[in-house]
């Protein structure tokens, strides 16, 4: 069975980090499977378009594009997919770097016809040298990581996450491209779940359809010094919080948050009682971590709580975007809303 071809779609927003994006790029284009073509679609910042157009004009593999929808990584996503070539379309984060076999990884979960996406592992590099004393395994989410909880291996799950993920191209038209209005934008807003909602919205549409996570297809994000401190934590798990109402409120409660109930009834408790063994055994950061765990379901509760009450007094706070290309699904197009 040949190889499918993969198109590798990197959202940036700021020249803030650019060493951290030519890393992705050099990642991207150092695979042992080579991809069709690297897309980078700037976010609504034309020195940076311009710059990293200077950068790759002679380099046929990589294309730089505009963010063609509103602003943010939903939209700049979608924009990735309506121009894209590859049967499968995967997503890298501006700030982390691929090892090797990543897109090799995806591509071996897609001999399966009835696979629809792909996930992987990332693993987070801390700005500081290592993992915080307090910060808890179980919450590498809230920096954009995968987080303990996570079943190992290759494993079926509800929802990949998007910093490290693939589609067939098939997904985009069967479900439509990513919701705008739900997602992160910049760092003016740390929200996500856009990738959430779509999985969910997925495998409603076909209901055959199979995800899977790799722990094989591994990535390495950085983690810069902000996002270290518990600060950030608490606003990252707020947001997360009113972005779960907003997946509930699109697909129901029950698949929105299908997996956070085991989350939050067996990883937490389990995670909370580890630091408190820790701490009663005199180990660093025992007592901490136990603390950020329980606070950061009670900071995501009520976020949750909040965002529901907007959401039922708002109405319709997000909209799914249909994408389309111009030479039906195999090349570059055009974003519909």
């Amino acid at each position: 069975m040949s190889e499918p071809d993969i198109s590798v779609v990197i959202c940036v927003y700021t020249e803030d980090r650019w060493q951290d994006i030519l890393a992705a790029v050099s990642s991207v284009r150092a695979q042992s499977l080579p991809a069709l073509e690297t897309l980078l679609v700037v976010d609504h910042n034309a020195t940076l378009l311009e710059r990293l157009t200077r950068e790759y004009k002679e380099t046929d593999a990589v294309r730089v594009l505009a963010n063609a929808g509103p602003r943010g990584l939903s939209a700049g996503r979608n924009t990735g997919i309506a121009a894209s070539r590859g049967g499968i379309i995967a997503f890298l984060d501006d700030d982390a770097v691929a090892e090797r076999d990543w897109l090799r990884h995806f591509a071996e979960g897609y001999a399966d016809p009835r696979v629809m996406a792909v996930g992987g592992r990332t693993m987070p590099i801390w700005a500081s040298g290592r993992r915080p004393v307090w910060f808890p395994e179980e919450f590498d989410w809230v920096v954009g990581c995968t987080y303990k909880g996570l079943p190992p291996g290759r494993v079926r799950v509800r929802n990949v996450l998007g910093g490290n993920a693939s589609f067939r191209r098939t997904a985009f038209d069967v479900a439509g491209g990513f919701a705008t209005g739900i997602g992160r934008d910049g760092d003016r807003r740390p929200l996500g779940c856009e990738e959430t909602e779509l999985c969910i919205r997925l495998t409603r549409a076909r209901p055959d359809a199979v995800l899977l996570i790799d722990d094989r297809a591994v990535i390495h994000h950085r983690v810069p010094e902000v996002r270290e401190h518990f600060r950030y934590f608490r606003t990252r798990a707020y947001a997360e919080g009113l972005s779960k109402a907003l997946v509930a409120r699109s697909v129901g409660a029950d698949k929105g948050l299908e997996s956070e109930r085991r989350y939050t009834t067996r990883v937490l408790p389990a995670g909370v009682l580890r630091g408190l063994r820790d701490a009663a055994l005199a180990r660093p950061g025992g007592a901490g971590r136990a603390g950020a765990i329980v606070a950061g379901v009670l900071t995501a509760a009520g976020g949750y709580v909040l965002g529901s009450v907007r959401a039922r007094r708002g109405g319709a706070v997000f909209s799914v975007v249909p994408v389309r290309t111009t030479d039906g699904g195999r090349g570059g197009g055009e974003v519909a809303a």
